[in-house]
């Protein structure tokens, strides 16, 4: 993409707090106008007095999205990134999450996502210019034990986002990931409480509470980086003539993710169990 103006405009999903508050930010002083949505518009006031434009959008309603999209696109006449970051972790065991609650965080971290990237790229692919920004996790490339659910999704971001880079490469059309290590952010708190929920009373109850100590020990200031960081890979990502496909940010995830692709399954699985007590 070209030096970035006023004119060029960012959509960013998830904004009312944490990575994307900091990453409508980020790209507002590298010049973009930003459209910021979330769920609830009152948690974005101060990124309205800030001068982003802010909307309601929930991105497990289709008429949402659409309507989102479609007024984005009359008041700032184009979309030129698209930044997918609303998403959520909740963690427990396969066996006891319920099945709905399954769906949904597929809901929101992969479909919402898909649905959302299909309806901006008919401009982008008409214009043959545009950036497709996943924030995936380094979840999507390792594993822990009762996450699977959130794991999976991670890892379907993964592979929806690996497929797309080259499925729009002839059109113009840039997908980076972003892969976040711990943050200091409201996942972690949310990420903890479905798991003690989810896991009251059944034969999990012992290792999630294990669980829950690593996740609570790992998202605290000097362990995990503040959203700012990814803010800014996401702005070097855009900004990029030519971006890399995948930008691991953040507490320890570059040493984390070298880890998982020269270590054997058998040697990562060990420290796994160790670092959880499993």
């Amino acid at each position: 993409m070209p030096e970035t103006t006023a004119r060029h405009v960012a959509l960013v999903t998830g904004a009312s707090s944490g990575i994307g508050a900091a990453t409508v930010r980020a790209l507002m002083a590298a010049g973009f106008t930003v459209c910021a949505t979330a769920r609830r518009v009152e948690r974005m006031q101060g990124l309205a007095d800030d001068g982003a434009r802010v909307l309601a959008m929930d991105v497990t309603e289709d008429a949402s999205m659409v309507d989102g999209v479609r007024r984005i696109t009359e008041e700032a006449g184009r979309i030129d990134v698209l930044v997918n970051n609303a998403g959520y972790g909740a963690y427990g065991s396969l066996e006891d999450v319920p099945i709905d609650d399954a769906r949904r965080q597929f809901e929101v971290n992969v479909f919402g996502l898909a649905r959302l990237t299909q309806l901006v790229l008919p401009g982008m692919r008409t214009r043959g210019a545009g950036t497709i920004v996943n924030v995936s996790s380094m979840g999507g490339k390792f594993y822990e034990p009762l996450g699977s659910w959130y794991h999976a999704t991670k890892f379907a971001v993964e592979g929806l986002s690996d497929s797309l880079r080259i499925e729009l490469r002839p059109f113009g059309v840039r997908v980076v990931l972003i892969e976040p290590g711990p943050i200091l952010s409201e996942w972690s708190g949310i990420a903890r409480d479905s798991l003690v929920d989810a896991s009251k009373g059944t034969a999990y109850e012992a290792n999630a509470r294990k669980v829950a100590n690593v996740l609570e020990a790992s998202y605290v200031p000097g362990r995990a980086s503040e959203p700012e960081v990814v803010a800014r890979a996401v702005v070097r990502a855009v900004r990029s003539k030519h971006p890399a496909p995948r930008y691991p940010v953040g507490g320890n995830a570059g040493l984390i993710l070298a880890a998982r692709k020269v270590l054997p399954d058998r040697v990562f699985d060990a420290i796994v169990g160790s670092v959880y007590g499993h």
